[in-house]
């Protein structure tokens, strides 16, 4: 089973996230780090670029690799991955841009992109530590219910559920991608470390499917069951409908000091 640590708001959250990656990153300086995009990393990322700044750290030296892609947006486009991570995440932390890596989404390379990011992530030497969000069909990066647990980088179809939850990023639905690319639940698996957070309660089903529920491609995110280093952080709401919170927090309470999340 994860660890599942249930926080008091997203800020707490970002603190302990942004807490664990410096951590990895006073003992690697050139760790390689999973980026998820949307609004739920956005609290660690901000709280990495302040302490980072604060402690006058360099990060030039971190890879990344983001999660997913959209499929067709033009590459400038302000919705495209490539955009958004470097906005939130390469420019605030000062990384190295040819260091992050996006999965390219671009119809002429399409068959052969999947193939080409994982060979780039083997190429690194495996990603550290991962950052996972949850999305309200369960789904982790765009693997949507029903993908292999076993599946790599590769094109996706995505529900309408979910691009019915990521239209308010658009002017409309009609604007959002049909399909994406995205690095498989096995490439997943793969990461050293997975760091998933939620909040909200809407996303309490998919948490509490994922954490507690069956490992099943019916729900993809139950798949973090399996790794041998999960954390889970969610707030109260996305909490609500776990069945074993009192446990949680008396392991959360009694964790050793020299352990990390």
């Amino acid at each position: 089973m994860p660890e599942v640590i249930i926080v008091p708001d997203q800020e707490t959250a970002g603190n302990l996230v942004a807490g664990a990656i410096l951590d990895l990153l006073g003992r690697k300086s050139d760790a390689v780090l999973g980026l998820a995009t949307g609004s739920t990393p956005l609290p660690a990322y901000r709280t990495l670029a302040s302490r980072a700044a604060a402690d006058g750290l360099d990060l030039s030296r971190v890879r990344g690799f983001a999660l997913d892609e959209y499929v067709g947006l033009p590459e400038g486009h302000p919705q495209s991955y490539k955009s958004v991570i470097r906005t939130e995440v390469t420019v605030p932390l000062n990384l190295t841009p040819s260091l992050v890596h996006v999965p390219s989404g671009d119809p002429e390379t399409i068959q052969t992109a999947g193939d080409d990011f994982e060979q780039a992530i083997t190429d690194a030497g495996g990603i550290d530590l991962q950052l996972l969000g949850i999305g309200t069909v369960g789904h982790i990066g765009f693997n949507e219910p029903g993908s292999s647990l076993s599946s790599l980088t590769r094109v996706k179809t995505l529900t309408m559920q979910t691009r019915r939850d990521n239209a308010r990023f658009f002017g409309s639905l009609d604007e959002v991608p049909t399909q994406a690319i995205t690095q498989g639940l096995g490439t997943i698996l793969r990461s050293r470390h997975l760091v998933l957070m939620a909040f909200g309660e809407g996303k309490a089903g998919a948490i509490a499917g994922a954490v507690e529920g069956p490992v099943s491609a019916a729900l993809p995110a139950s798949v973090i069951q399996l790794h041998q280093r999960a954390t889970v952080i969610v707030d109260e709401d996305a909490a609500s409908r776990l069945a074993h919170t009192e446990y949680y927090r008396y392991a959360w309470a009694n964790k050793p000091s020299w352990q990390s999340i």
